[in-house]
């Protein structure tokens, strides 16, 4: 099983690169992420690496980070999710992004994402949710640390989303709430925005 690879950058696409290793090509499948870090074709790359043994293939799947590969490694444990979709929904958002979503089971970001419908996004949210352990959690924080302002912002949208209102509307009314009171509480900003949005 390949755990590791490290090499030479041969061919470089969208979703799948060629890792040259003293002369044999490595066809590796990667998220958008990894993808976008690797450099140029000619350049030196190295890549953790997920072997993925079927009856009839045998892919590899390559990731810039731990934090990929653990993402993806605990994806494909879901009913219905297999390494395709998984790919798709880390390339469909960012690794830090991802994680939040999924500790905060924020399915109208999850189903952003092509290919993702609202029963594969709850699934998502439900199954991972407590499964994260705190090291993904930190990296994630550490990645890309969220302000307060932005956080409250997705949290209002999320939940709107999910209560039924149209996204431009929400975010309409949340730019509006968010911007004339800043620090608000989460519970206060949804009932003003709510408020809001009645009135419209």
């Amino acid at each position: 099983m390949i755990a590791r690879l490290s090499g030479t950058l041969a061919e470089k696409a969208p979703g799948r690169i060629i890792v040259d290793v003293r002369g044999v090509g490595y066809d590796v499948h990667v998220p958008l992420s990894t993808f976008y870090v690797v450099g140029d074709p000619g350049g030196s790359v190295s890549l953790r690496v997920h072997t993925h043994v079927r009856e009839d293939v045998i892919a590899l799947f390559g990731f810039a980070t731990s934090l990929e590969q653990d993402l993806f490694e605990r994806l494909i444990t879901i009913t219905g999710i297999g390494p395709k979709l998984a790919l798709a929904v880390l390339s469909g958002m960012e690794p830090p992004d991802l994680v939040r979503a999924i500790r905060t089971q924020d399915v109208a970001r999850l189903t952003s994402i092509p290919g993702v419908g609202k029963k594969t996004a709850e699934r998502i949210g439900l199954e991972l949710k407590d499964r994260l352990p705190q090291a993904v959690h930190a990296a994630a924080d550490a990645a890309r640390p969220e302000a307060p302002e932005d956080q409250l912002r997705a949290d209002l949208l999320s939940a709107l989303v999910n209560l039924g209102y149209q996204r431009q509307a929400a975010d309409k009314a949340i730019e509006r709430e968010v911007k004339n009171t800043p620090g608000v509480r989460f519970e206060e900003a949804l009932r003003a925005v709510l408020r809001g949005l009645m009135k419209a």
